[in-house]
């Protein structure tokens, strides 16, 4: 493919669940039909391609992530039919479909699962990695030290150990099983055959590493990733694998490679710099969070996020960074998770304050990549730390004031997870309808965001460098594309400043987009100091002439 080509590297990704989104039949439950019904919504937003979590029926141990059958819709969601007419329609509005490709693990209610352990010479045993006599677990590699503390399982029937990197209800796959690298090409290929535009790779580390698999070459096992890419793409050329890969920086080559395997990958490691820049108010960090990353191939692309469905995790920066952003966004142990994160939304992290919301936003469509919301951050979604675990982020669309947040017209107790019903985040207060009808709305403010963000590709294709200020709260950078560019600058700090751009290569700045109306720096090239006023919080973004050479 060319440059050209690459629909991913100016779209809006939005992330949803489902089951929480919206109900179309009061069963207390969100379908396809319900999000097909919330399409026009999610296209009027400027939304070009949603991300939907794992939708497979499930014993839902772990929210769906826990698959019984990788070609079916769990039916407490729709139909197959409901799946396709839903792909239909989002087709009609330009909106392409990733969908959740859950195969580092299966449901322990899996069909291949029983018979592997219920007849050692079944095909299905060697689909999974079992001992006799399993290593000790090192702590390092739970996933969810809070409940498990091992990785390895006795079942009775099997009389064997079974591995299990997450909860014990999800036993792994042996993807040095070439059976089983043949099984997940067929998912896609079912998939990729109802049009869908690719697949999120959940837990993409874990399905490479080869723990606990007899004989496992390292580098045998990395070149699956090559494998999904070749099938993908001889099905279909635009289809993209974008990777759940939290890892240090030295590791991103083996996803990236050449442009062979992952298309894109989840800027985990920029997110943790980005936040500890946030609470310092400082640019430093985030800084440092872009130069550690590495060059990455032209056809390959980053997933910025500010929260996605799982903890905002922080285990990619040291404790001492770590507790530093636990004080400014997390300061009580009811907030954090697993040793390692935050278990709540930003519109509570930051008090609610709207200039930091903005400008934390402002990042997001701005820094080098691709965007993702997660359902409900345009309107300024709250969370529920009444709610277990990883659950307090996970509660129910917000679409009015009617009950259940208008959800669903269920009772209360039969919903599939809890609205937000008191409080300053509850839905009397927080909802899609009150939103769009205030013009200083959250929600407002993201359409026109969205909107000049789709008209700077530059943000997302473009070559980027840090550009120079002379203040130490401001992050500046400069993205080029194809002869053209755009500038973005951002005050981290609570208190207004003026920045002096330490460049003289450009003539001009136009304003797109700002947290108010600044007067024109024509005046500043005229003296030939560029110095940027910025408000608390305050952030502008620019098209950019520069100097001909």
């Amino acid at each position: 493919m060319m440059m050209k080509e690459l629909w991913y590297k100016n779209a809006i990704v939005y992330s949803l669940d489902v089951e929480t989104f919206m109900d179309s039949d009061g069963n207390g439950v969100g379908d396809f039909p319900g999000l097909t019904n919330r399409l026009d919504y999610l296209s009027g937003l400027g939304i070009t391609c949603l991300w939907l979590l794992p939708f497979y029926p499930s014993p839902n141990r772990d929210n769906g992530y826990d698959v019984m059958d990788y070609y079916n819709i769990d039916p407490r969601l729709g139909t197959l039919g409901d799946f396709v007419e839903f792909m239909h329609q989002a087709g009609e509005r330009g909106i392409r479909v990733l969908i959740d490709l859950v195969v580092n693990h299966t449901s322990n209610q899996h069909p291949w699962f029983l018979a592997a352990k219920s007849d050692r010479n079944s095909k299905y045993r060697n689909y999974y990695v079992w001992s006799e006599n399993p290593p000790k677990t090192d702590p390092e590699q739970l996933i969810f030290p809070d409940v498990e503390d091992s990785i390895w399982e006795y079942d009775k029937q099997a009389e064997a150990y079974y591995l299990h990197h997450f909860y014990k209800e999800q036993p792994d796959l042996n993807i040095a099983n070439p059976a089983v690298r043949e099984e997940i090409c067929k998912i896609m290929g079912f998939w990729l055959e109802l049009g869908v535009s690719g697949f999120r790779i959940d837990a993409a580390p874990f399905l490479i590493k080869g723990i606990g698999i007899e004989g496992a070459d390292p580098k045998q096992m990395q070149a699956f990733l090559t494998e999904m890419e070749e099938f993908v793409s001889s099905r279909q050329s635009d289809a993209v694998l974008l990777a759940e890969a939290n890892v240090d920086p030295d590791r991103i080559p083996i996803y990236f490679s050449k442009g062979d395997r992952m298309h894109i990958l989840f800027n985990f490691l920029l997110n943790q710099h980005l936040f500890l820049a946030l609470a310092r108010q400082e640019s430093t960090a985030l800084r440092d969070g872009l130069k550690i990353l590495p060059d990455i191939p032209p056809v390959c692309q980053w997933l910025n996020f500010v929260r996605h469905h799982d903890e905002l995790t922080l285990d990619r920066i040291n404790s001492s960074e770590r507790e530093e952003i636990f004080a400014a966004f997390a300061p009580d142990e009811t907030m954090q998770i697993f040793g390692r994160g935050i278990r709540r939304r930003l519109p509570p992290m930051v008090g609610g304050n709207r200039r930091r919301i903005e400008l934390i936003y402002s990042l997001l469509f701005t820094l080098p990549g691709t965007p993702v919301l997660r359902y409900g951050e345009e309107i300024g979604r709250g969370d529920d730390l009444s709610l277990e675990g990883r659950n307090s982020v996970r509660t129910v669309m917000q679409w009015s004031d009617a009950p259940n947040g208008g959800f669903s017209t269920a009772a209360t107790d039969a919903l599939a997870r809890p609205a937000i019903a008191t409080g300053e985040y509850g839905y009397k207060k927080v909802n899609v309808a009150a939103a769009q009808r205030d013009r200083d709305s959250l929600i407002n403010w993201m359409d026109r965001a969205i909107r000049i963000r789709k008209q700077c590709p530059e943000f997302g294709r473009g070559k980027w460098h840090i550009l120079e200020t002379d203040c130490s709260s401001v992050f500046a950078h400069c993205c080029d594309w194809e002869g053209r560019r755009v500038i973005a600058i951002h005050n981290l700090a609570d208190k207004p400043c003026t920045a002096t751009l330490k460049s003289n290569e450009y003539t001009h700045l136009f304003d797109l987009f700002g947290d108010r109306i600044y007067e024109s720096l024509n005046e500043s090239f005229a003296t030939g100091s560029l110095s940027i006023p910025l408000e608390a919080c305050g952030y502008r973004w620019f098209r950019a002439d520069r100097i001909m050479e």
